[in-house]
């Protein structure tokens, strides 16, 4: 066990920083950081886009990386493990992977207890906790190096982590985390079910209202029947089966032909070339401008000059799905008015023809009629983005949110930690 401090720090864990579709990570960090908390951000990755925005151009954590393949760095893998050898949470930490390994036998498993010594062993000694984005891998690292040193843990879940990690190994980190909090109350329910309710808190992400500009005083009144003037409607969500992008090339290629619009999409991802190959077999590939990912003020500038968000988001294959998308909020900051899903958290925001207009999940035929319709009715659009700005200030600002992170993270580092329940 490390000596106790009067005054510790805090690692927060995440899959992979600066990430430009986790703007929800990067807000907390700045926001808890501005708040007096002091901070270092670990990655389990290194970043892989070029463009970051502003806000983590403002975070001052000192950012760590881990190997994030155990073989790129083998001398720094091999001295954590020596030095992980002499814990004494090196057989308990063991023992747990070697449970977790019997029942998911794969290389990743490996990579995590690796990523785990090298954590336990660099990791300042005034640092006294881990607070984790995401339950799936990133919390096995954080679980095996709060295992080995004695340090306490919390996590943030989301989506995917909840959705695709299997219930038991959810609910024996859970057992061994001091608490945890997701964005969601459909997350939330999920994860009380396996755990002791209480331990479970819904804390919405939120938005940071300062970070935006007022929405436009005004959009031009265009209602589809001006060739020269279309209708514009945006999309952005990386290009995933979750995100429903090919439900929307389906329906934007079933609007009448009557209606003239153009669709732009903001995002990369491993869909990309199939959405565009799509969109030229559909016919409308000159309708359609895929803008690849880009920094926040740029999103900002499409969110005002459009006139329809739409966000088709469903459940994949893989039973990956969204929580609730911080791109629908950033598209009610700027009074535009959205087409969702009626799906995962999105509902918990939007109401069905009061902030905006939901459809069923993979529907695209009552998409295209929800778009068609909305399209056509400039006074409806005004009346949604009114609607979603209104309800995104009065109970979705990031204000709260931020003020239980920070009462909760304040408490776990001016008190001993304990002992966690043993599974």
């Amino acid at each position: 066990m490390l000596p106790s401090m009067t005054a510790r720090r805090i690692a927060v864990v995440v899959k992979g920083y600066p990430r430009l579709s986790e703007t929800f990570i990067a807000q907390e960090i700045l926001a808890l950081e501005q708040r007096g908390l002091e901070l270092e951000i670990w990655s389990l990755r290194h970043p892989t886009e070029r463009a970051v925005h502003p806000m983590h151009k403002a975070i001052k954590a000192r950012v760590a990386y881990l190997p994030e393949y155990l073989y790129e760095e083998p001398l720094r893998v091999l001295r954590g493990a020596v030095w992980s050898l002499s814990q004494k949470g090196f057989g308990p930490t063991i023992r747990a992977f070697w449970r977790d390994l019997k029942r998911d036998f794969t290389a990743n498993r490996v990579r995590r207890l690796g990523q785990a010594f090298v954590m336990a062993r660099e990791m300042p000694e005034d640092v006294r906790h881990l607070h984790v984005h995401y339950l799936h891998t990133p919390a096995s690292a954080v679980r095996y190096a709060a295992l080995l040193t004695g340090r306490s843990w919390t996590f943030s879940a989301h989506a995917k982590d909840i959705w695709t990690t299997p219930d038991w190994e959810k609910r024996e980190k859970m057992a061994e985390a001091l608490w945890g909090v997701t964005c969601t109350a459909h997350g939330a329910g999920n994860l009380r079910s396996l755990s002791q309710p209480e331990r479970v808190s819904l804390v919405y992400h939120g938005l940071d209202l300062s970070r935006f500009p007022a929405p436009p005083e005004s959009r031009p009144v265009r209602d589809g029947s001006d060739p020269l003037d279309p209708v514009r409607i945006v999309s952005v969500g990386r290009a995933v089966a979750k995100k429903g992008f090919g439900d929307l090339i389906q329906a934007l290629a079933a609007l009448p032909p009557d209606l003239h619009w153009r669709f732009a999409h903001v995002g990369g991802g491993e869909l990309l070339n199939s959405l565009k190959k799509q969109a030229q077999e559909a016919g409308i590939a000159d309708k359609v401008a895929f803008l690849g990912s880009k920094a926040q003020p740029d999103i900002i500038a499409l969110l005002r000059e459009a006139d329809l968000f739409v966000l088709p988001s469903k459940e994949a294959k893989s039973g990956d799905r969204d929580g609730l998308p911080n791109v629908i909020m950033e598209a009610a900051s700027q009074g535009l008015a959205i087409v969702a899903t009626d799906f995962a958290g999105i509902p918990e925001f939007i109401r069905n023809d009061v902030e905006g207009q939901l459809v069923p999940p993979g529907d695209w035929e009552a998409l295209s009629n929800a778009l068609n319709l909305l399209a056509r009715d400039p006074e409806r659009r005004k009346a949604f983005g009114a609607a979603a700005f209104s309800r995104l200030r009065r109970e979705f600002s990031m204000e709260g949110g931020i003020d239980e992170l920070e009462a909760r993270l304040r408490a776990v580092t001016a008190n001993p930690k304990r002992e966690p329940e043993r599974v």
